[in-house]
């Protein structure tokens, strides 16, 4: 088995909550406790769960644009959060971010091709004579013409402006891309245009993806493993095949249950959460998620479940498994 591209082992990331003339820090937003993931060369890893669950923070925190608490980020067994600028810097064209909003992660006053083509000549992978050439071949391999190149982002499709982001991603040829709910404001047949952009994609550059979505059918479609997310922690990790075989955490039976069946006819037990998920300031005691939980016993309230292997490499979290 190769070697690991990127491991995230403990990771810990809070926002401090200041009150009062003093600025005090009174509490802490544990927006991510305690998430390890690990994703091998060529993997694709799907992240999901209900919004506030902290799968966006873990995205920012892997890429250093949020500060971790505590924990580890390691890729290609460099502690990206213990390098110092310079060499955080020489990395950064090996791990791209696609924004949720490719919107508003462009410069409206930028055109296109100088918005992609600009990290070519900051990282000096490339001069101001090939560039341009550069771009225009990107474009054409994420499904844009070559026409779009002196365009401004007003002037495409929120389609087109995903297609940008990815473009600009995959220019500095990456090793790993993080997509942070790259197809959640497009429409299906959009949608399904992206993911195959994202196949196809890997399949060519040989790339490692770890997706954001609490899109299960397409996270379905795209990953080879999947980790769940809970108010800020992992309740459940498998590969696919086995993830929707035989879910092992209520929280994932929950969410499964709520994904549409190709044939109608089909019927499916509905699983629905009673109550909102709770604030991550002052997160339940014991299992976090027996506040919501229809199958909850008296230790769920008091322990923390233990984080472990139940078979097959499927890891989960639950005192009932």
């Amino acid at each position: 088995m190769s070697e690991p591209l990127l491991e995230v082992k403990r990771l810990k990331t809070y926002f401090p909550i200041k009150k009062g003339l003093l600025n005090r820090t009174t509490g802490y937003v544990k927006a991510v406790d305690d998430v390890s993931i690990t994703i091998r060369p060529g993997e694709t890893f799907g992240l999901v769960g209900e919004s506030g669950s902290g799968k966006s923070t873990v995205g920012r925190t892997i890429v250093r644009l949020t500060d971790k608490t505590d924990g580890q980020v390691l890729f290609k067994g460099a502690d990206l959060h213990a390098l110092s600028p310079q060499d955080i810097r020489r990395i950064r064209p090996r791990l791209q971010l696609i924004f949720q909003d490719p919107y508003s992660s462009l410069n409206p006053r930028i055109r296109i091709g100088d918005a992609i083509g600009e990290a070519l000549l900051d990282h000096g992978l490339s001069d101001a004579g090939n560039v341009r050439d550069q771009v225009k071949e990107i474009l054409e391999a994420c499904g844009l013409s070559v026409a779009h190149i002196d365009r401004f982002p007003h002037e495409f499709s929120g389609g087109q402006r995903q297609r940008i982001g990815i473009a600009r991603a995959l220019v500095l040829n990456p090793d790993l891309i993080i997509a942070d709910e790259p197809v959640s404001a497009l429409d299906v047949s959009i949608q399904a245009q992206i993911i195959n952009l994202f196949k196809r994609q890997q399949q060519q550059r040989g790339l490692s993806y770890l997706f954001i979505s609490h899109d299960l059918s397409v996270v379905e479609h795209l990953c080879n493993r999947i980790g769940v997310m809970y108010l800020g922690s992992m309740v459940e990790t498998a590969s696919r095949d086995d993830l929707f075989r035989n879910p092992l955490h209520p929280y994932t039976k929950a969410l499964l249950s709520a994904v549409p069946l190709p044939i109608p006819k089909l019927k499916r037990e509905r699983i629905v959460l009673q109550g909102d998920i709770p604030s991550p300031v002052n997160p339940p005691a014991g299992c976090k998620f027996h506040t919501r939980c229809p199958w909850a016993q008296e230790v769920c309230s008091q322990q923390v479940p233990e984080y472990r292997n139940a078979g097959s490499d499927h890891w989960v979290a639950c005192h009932l498994v």
